[in-house]
């Protein structure tokens, strides 16, 4: 599969490092190179790390194309900030019609929202409070 992720933080970098692992051919994008320089430092993107890097904007059509957007099989957002993942996400799924889009959001009344506009969305504040109240009540 042919993967582009948007942020490398903790999530993104983890998410890269494991699908180039299992084969995909992956590119990550982040605005700050030195997030790149970070997760390579730590390990998480070293040396099996196959996958590209691009520096900038994920909101930026040009350079998703640059990044190679129109062949991709899937796209993923997971930026510090709901709004970039928002838009992100809608760019690859409606102008780039990425088969299969993912967006992290934290705001659960938005995460319902655009569920229901047709995105793929993952909310690690719903998922983490249902898990510790699991957790709590076992």
């Amino acid at each position: 599969m042919k993967v582009l992720i948007v942020g490398c933080g903790r999530v993104g970098s983890k998410l890269a490092a494991d699908m180039s692992v299992e084969g995909h051919d992956v590119t990550i994008i982040d605005r700050n190179q030195r997030q790149f320089d970070l997760f390579s430092t730590r390990g998480v993107l070293g040396p099996s790390f196959k996958g590209n890097f691009v520096v900038g904007d994920g909101c930026d059509a040009e350079l998703l194309r640059r990044a190679g957007i129109e062949d991709a099989d899937a796209f993923i957002a997971v930026t510090e900030g709901d709004n970039r993942n928002i838009m992100a996400a809608q760019i690859a799924q409606h102008v780039f019609k990425v088969p299969r889009v993912v967006c992290r959001l934290y705001d659960p009344t938005r995460e319902e929202a655009y569920r229901k506009l047709g995105l793929d969305t993952y909310c690690p504040t719903l998922v983490g409070a249902a898990a510790i109240h699991k957790m709590v009540e076992e």
